[in-house]
């Protein structure tokens, strides 16, 4: 989890920083300035490219590979703790078919054909927990994406634009404001995750961002309609811009990458993990590249409107169809996923199961404890008569 909630961190400091370079180099001429602006992502993609040849393979694959002890000095550097580096080299060995007496650093693994079986299990064969789970990690990344995040990310000058801001500086500095506020709440939300687990802090979030999207859509489609500058609109506007982007990155833009990640079983979770990924960037695709068209067609307040409704059927999909995976092993994902909206019943009833399993261990080692204690007498007589 540590590892998704800091990618965000960066990815979303990498924005603020995108946005304070456009509003640096937006005081250069006209012919110089777009250059710089684009030019200046070079940098750090040159740094990121040096440090990729620097950057170890993942352990699983070293295991796949049979390759033990690369896998084990691998883990003992990302894991918090010993202990944590030989569950995961467990897990893994588990789901790559090795025995766990097994500790030699090179092992022989039987040729096979890569990903074989689990396309099988995850597309054509699903069991319910499986069909489940694929859902769920669909469903959270395309919601992500469909609710708008990209659009108010990429075109948010021309929504400021849409409020009534007229000022180049005045767009870019609300711009800046933006990327801050998104920057901000992501370190905020890795706080939060582990306090008060995924599904309170998801369906918080994305009750904010409905609300906000709507409110959104409201006020641009008043200043579409004014003849005249309504300074309270524009606020309202701006204010609504920066709630959205808030919202979704205390719960909504993490949780999905971090939810998706834990809920797959190891051997299906690089496969399944992958096309959540890809829905996620497909839907990113289709929203950046149709929201100009879209707002045309339908006005600006319309789109975010639209919006709102995805939004809303969001928050209706996650609170009847994802459970909370905080502290859960795999095996409870067995038991949380397999059956949709039924999921409530089929944890009461596993916790019914433990508490009667519980009680019977008690109830049996009473009993056993009063057998010993009825014997130690008679014992004790038989002593003294000798």
């Amino acid at each position: 989890m540590t590892v998704f909630l800091q990618l965000q961190v960066f990815i979303n400091a990498g924005i603020l920083l995108g946005y304070v370079s456009n509003f640096a180099f937006s005081k250069l001429p006209a012919n110089l300035s777009w250059r710089f602006m684009l030019g200046i992502g070079a940098i750090p993609s040159v740094f990121l490219a040096m440090m990729v040849l620097a950057m170890p393979e993942s352990p699983r694959w070293l295991v796949l590979q049979g390759r033990l002890g690369d896998a084990k000095r691998v883990l003992d550097k990302t894991s918090d703790s010993k202990e944590e580096s030989q569950a995961r080299l467990a897990d893994i060995k588990e789901a790559a078919g090795i025995p766990q007496e097994c500790n030699d650093d090179v092992v022989q693994m039987t040729k096979k054909s890569h990903g074989e079986g689990v396309w099988r299990e995850l597309l054509l064969h699903p069991t319910p927990s499986v069909r489940h789970i694929l859902v769920c990690a669909i469903g959270i990344h395309f919601f992500q994406q469909a609710s708008g995040i990209d659009a108010v990310v990429l075109y948010s000058p021309r929504i400021f634009e849409k409020a009534g801001i007229k000022s180049d500086t005045d767009k870019l500095l609300a711009t800046v404001a933006v990327g801050f506020v998104k920057t901000i709440f992501i370190l905020v939300a890795t706080f939060l995750l582990d306090r008060i687990g995924r599904r309170p802090l998801l369906l918080s979030s994305v009750a904010g961002m409905v609300f906000s999207l709507a409110t959104l859509g409201f006020s641009l489609t008043i200043i579409d309609h004014s003849h005249e500058r309504l300074t309270w609109a524009v606020a309202l506007c701006i204010a609504m811009v920066l709630l959205y982007v808030a919202t979704f990155s205390i719960g909504m833009g993490p949780i999905t990458w971090v939810y998706s990640s834990e809920i797959f079983p190891l051997r299906l979770r690089a496969q399944g993990a992958s096309m959540g990924v890809a829905v996620n960037r497909v839907t990113s695709g289709v929203i950046s590249t149709t929201f100009i068209s879209l707002y045309k067609g339908i006005t600006i307040g319309g789109a975010f409107f639209l919006f709102a409704a995805i939004a809303a059927v969001a928050w209706t999909f996650f609170f009847t169809c994802l459970p909370e995976t905080q502290g859960r092993t795999l095996e409870d994902m067995e038991i949380l996923f397999g059956h949709f909206i039924k999921w409530r019943s089929a944890l009461k009833e596993a916790k019914l199961k433990d508490a009667n399993a519980k009680a019977k261990a008690n109830a049996n080692g009473a009993e056993t404890q009063s057998k010993a204690q009825i014997q130690l007498p008679t014992s004790s007589v038989a002593i003294t008569s000798a």
